[in-house]
């Protein structure tokens, strides 16, 4: 390790602190969104909700008119026949007795054919003056419904065209007129005009495509408004569709079906007239129930996302600010661990990896070798050359000895002034003797600088041994500088090794 490492994530992939914020965030995301789209879905489901309500008390307006209407029409189906059974009717002038029978019928809206018939289904009594008109109606099911049943009531016909009047559709009211002891003697019979039904359901307010349907028990649909396709016609069969079929599950209430006209779902809310064999039915597009929702919908998910992508961004920005400050940091670490001028690891990094190394080699048991070098003469040399090629000498010494220390465990550091050190951990006599020389051959090839006959050159002293528990670091580095000295002594630009268990001996308690 020629220098110290620099910590930095962006090599090394994502730091724990970085995890830790990032999934904060994620975290956070992850609940917005939750917490989104459950008021988002309810919401959705409160429009729901709140159309059908809508549709149902729409319903309600209709069912009150139908049924005040629908009494109106029975009133005046029973004044006619207790107009009819009473003795002194034949008492009363024709058109005295006319408008006994016929007065209430009058009043009724969209009034269509009212008569009295017998019981082979001719007329007996009509509102118009004069002679009741030569007609028949024994092939109207209604008429042959009372015939064959002789329980009482009110009957509402299916739809049928007027014979008399406007030639459009109708619905029939009628009753049975029965004798004294229960025998058939004829019907009263008052019709509505359908018609009638048009501007009650137009008068509604519905969303676009929605539509008002008037349909009896039997499925046949009597009216629909909007009117667009020939399935609104009056007298279609509706009984076999599966919408039909749901809403006679039920009195009243809603479901989402689809329509077979539009090919799209449909919200139908349907309601039973009360105590009548009609059901209204409103069909609205889901499309437009969730109209509101969908825009609501879009500026909420947007404005999430928005947040969401803020909230990275911000994340992403922070895990910049973190790195960029631990770079920093490295930075200032690594150079409060390097020597400025040479590039290698100062003194206070030797010493910091001498001891880590130290107790390894303590737990471990492997050699532990320690190189200290010195520049012969230097100070001559600085003299001859001043501070500036002397210090252009020491870096170029510092490059040569870099070059030979290639594991990431060994250690090459300025040891102070024109003196260096390498260590080498798990690293032999033979090894590191090897190494010493080769750093001394470096050096000596250097070239030489100007006026200057020789080369620079270096002594090295090594020491290696296996440390033991009660060694001590200092009697290591102590080893290492005797082996220097002892080079020096001899000459100078030359090895000198000293096993550190000789240190021990030799060396006083």
């Amino acid at each position: 390790m020629n220098a110290p490492a620099a910590q930095s994530s962006t090599s090394s992939g994502w730091t724990s602190s970085e995890r830790l914020l990032i999934g904060g965030s994620l975290l956070s995301m992850l609940a917005i969104l939750c917490i989104v789209v459950y008021l988002l879905a309810r919401e959705r489901n409160d429009a729901m909700q709140s159309a059908a309500r809508a549709a149902t008390n729409t319903i309600k307006l209709i069912e009150a008119d139908i049924q005040r209407n629908v009494e109106l029409y029975d009133a005046s189906l029973t004044g006619m026949l207790s107009a009819w059974n009473s003795p002194d009717l034949p008492l009363l002038s024709p058109a005295l007795r006319q408008r006994l029978l016929f007065d209430r019928a009058s009043a009724a809206p969209y009034k269509g054919d009212v008569a009295l018939l017998d019981a082979q289904g001719d007329v007996l009594a009509d509102p118009l003056p004069g002679t009741a008109r030569q007609d028949n109606f024994a092939d109207r099911r209604f008429f042959m419904h009372h015939r064959d049943s002789p329980l009482p009531g009110l009957y509402i016909s299916e739809p049928f065209k007027a014979r008399w009047g406007f030639n459009d559709w109708n619905l029939g009211f009628s009753r049975r007129l029965s004798g004294p002891n229960g025998e058939f003697r004829g019907v009263a019979i008052a019709a509505m005009r359908l018609a009638y039904f048009r501007p009650l359901f137009r008068s509604q307010s519905l969303d676009r495509d929605s539509s008002i349907s008037l349909i009896n028990a039997s499925g046949i649909l009597l009216v629909r408004e909007p009117q667009l396709s020939p399935l609104d016609q009056t007298g279609v069969d509706l009984s076999q569709l599966a919408n039909f079929q749901h809403i006679l599950e039920l009195p009243e209430g809603s479901f989402v079906g689809l329509s077979m006209k539009f090919e799209s779902e449909r919200l139908y809310t349907f309601s039973r007239v009360s105590g009548l064999p009609l059901i209204v039915v409103i069909a609205q597009p889901v499309s437009e129930v969730y109209a509101t929702w969908r825009r609501n919908a879009l500026l909420v998910g947007s404005a999430t996302g928005a947040l969401c992508l803020g909230i990275l961004w911000l994340t992403f920005l922070l895990i910049g600010e973190l790195r960029r400050r631990q770079q920093a940091e490295g930075v200032l670490a690594n150079l409060a661990a390097t020597d400025g001028l040479t590039g290698l690891p100062n003194r206070r990094q030797l010493d910091r990896t001498l001891a880590i190394e130290w107790a390894r080699a303590q737990r471990s048991g492997e050699p532990l070798s320690l190189l200290l070098l010195d520049v012969d003469h230097f100070r001559r040399f600085n003299e001859r050359h001043g501070h500036l090629g002397g210090d252009q000498a020491l870096r170029q010494v510092a490059d040569s000895i870099a070059a030979h220390v290639r594991r990431t465990s060994d250690l090459a550091a300025r040891y102070g002034g024109e003196e260096f050190a390498v260590l080498l951990p798990d690293t032999d006599h033979a090894s590191a003797h090897a190494m010493a020389e080769a750093i001394r051959q470096t050096v000596m090839q250097l070239p030489t600088f100007e006026h200057e006959q020789q080369a620079l050159t270096v002594s090295i002293g090594v020491t290696t041994g296996r440390v033991g528990k009660g060694d001590t670091l200092e009697s290591l580095i102590e080893a290492a500088d005797k082996a220097l000295y002892s080079a020096k002594n001899r000459g100078r630009n030359r090895v000198e090794f000293l096993e550190y268990a000789q240190t021990q001996t030799a060396s006083p308690a």
